[in-house]
């Protein structure tokens, strides 16, 4: 009773908590200037992450392996996040930026077979169009259409998609427990830099950005990556990573609830239509060396994965 009551609830919360880093992200940019936010964001993560890695003895990368931690870092956290965050300011809503932020297995399979000789498949293809059109639909449905914040979400995907795939060529077995913390402590100098370039330091709500900033640390950038690990441990990276196919609507969803932002007929359909499309771009053909490549796919998603929770 108590394994098959935790292998419900444990899916559930992950879910709830990944989706929550953008409801967090939109309060957070509210309140304060995005790159303030970011290096906030990072540089607390990064202390935090690192005592955690310190505390688990984990493995920390070194010479050529810690540079390409810091590259793979750089792109799968300053770059997306850095986008994703100016694109919240550009009051892109949540539920459009989380499904464009799923669309990284698909863009991976694309990235994959061009970088790391895979195969893409006419399925994945269909996939990818499915995505798209689905992202159409929820951008189209927004009462403030942004097309600077459009092309922001584009960039932080493509962002997180070459630092995923940058990754899994680089560095396949690095101790992610380490290397997370990397990513951020790397990432933290390029956000304060932005920030001081951008010269905004104003803080309009004191209260708000503090409990955004507590929430992405404890519940995101731990809570969340705990729990990953932890699944990741118990079940295979398969399973996992369906867990994604759901945080769009999730989010949506936390977004109308929490947060105010409309939940319109087209934006549901946007949903609907982008999540189909992942599904179909993360499964390949089931013989054995397309089943192989899902696994790695999938291996590569799930270290990203643990990446992202530094939100």
């Amino acid at each position: 009773m108590k394994t098959r009551l935790r292998d419900t609830v444990a899916p559930a919360a992950f879910i709830v908590m990944w989706s929550s880093a953008f409801i967090a992200g939109i309060v957070g940019v509210g309140a304060a200037p995005p790159f303030l936010v970011l290096f906030v964001r990072f540089g607390l993560a990064g202390v935090a992450l690192t005592l955690y890695a310190v505390v688990v003895r984990a493995r920390w990368p070194r010479g050529a392996q810690l540079v390409h931690a810091t590259v793979a870092g750089l792109l799968m956290q300053a770059v997306q996040f850095g986008a994703f965050y100016t694109a919240m300011a550009e009051h892109v809503s949540a539920a459009v930026i989380s499904l464009v932020q799923g669309l990284n297995p698909v863009v991976i399979a694309l990235f994959a077979g061009r970088v790391l000789g895979e195969n893409v498949t006419v399925r994945q293809w269909l996939g990818f169009g499915l995505g798209g059109i689905g992202v159409g639909l929820a951008v189209v449905d927004q009462s403030a259409f942004s097309l600077a914040g459009l092309v922001l979400c584009l960039v932080g995907l493509l962002g997180l998609s070459l630092g995923t795939v940058y990754q899994k060529r680089f560095t396949p077995t690095i101790d992610t427990r380490s290397s997370t913390a990397v990513h951020a402590l790397a990432s933290a100098p390029v956000a304060g830099l932005l920030a001081l370039v951008g010269n905004d330091f104003h803080i309009a709500d004191p209260a708000r950005f503090a409990g955004a900033m507590v929430w992405i640390v404890v519940v995101n950038s731990m809570g969340a990556f705990l729990l990953l690990n932890a699944m990741l441990r118990r079940w295979d990276t398969t399973r996992v990573g369906r867990l994604f196919f759901a945080t769009p609507a999730v989010t949506a969803l936390m977004a109308w609830l929490l947060i105010d932002q409309p939940l319109r007929p087209l934006t549901i359909a946007g949903l609907g239509i982008g999540v189909v499309g992942m599904v179909l771009a993360a499964r390949r053909a089931p013989d054995r060396s397309s089943v192989d490549a899902e696994t790695d796919e999938l291996s590569a998603d799930a270290r990203a994965a643990q990446s992202i929770t530094t939100r």
